[in-house]
């Protein structure tokens, strides 16, 4: 993961192809516990779900994300409630994955894990 903590978002708008199912396994590998998904379009996307005590320590938990979110460029769709948050990331220019989800992944887990 120590490689993606050290990389930066890069702006995406399109013309770039989306990772294959081999190249999101390879990165899936470097992040902790984000499932594999996919949209109602069939697009992937990187799912995972955070336990908190409450909704304080959950809500605290989702401004740090957004935090990271803006510093990087690069915004998940967010959920979450007492005692909860969701997150999901794609890459909605290329309705796929690519590195700067994985990169996002890394330092969202970043936030648990220290």
């Amino acid at each position: 993961m120590s490689d993606l903590l050290n990389k930066k978002c890069v702006p995406c708008e399109g013309g770039i192809i989306p990772f294959d199912i081999s190249e999101i396994h390879k990165y899936q590998k470097k992040v902790d516990g984000w499932d594999i998904i996919n949209d109602e379009k069939k697009n992937f996307l990187l799912n995972k779900k955070f336990k908190f005590k409450n909704f304080l320590d959950s809500q605290n938990f989702i401004n740090q994300v957004g935090e990271i979110s803006e510093n990087e460029g690069h915004h998940p769709d967010i959920s979450f409630g007492w005692g909860y948050a969701e997150i999901k990331i794609t890459t909605h220019a290329i309705e796929g994955l690519s590195e700067n989800d994985f990169i996002l992944a890394a330092k969202i887990d970043q936030l648990i894990n220290v």
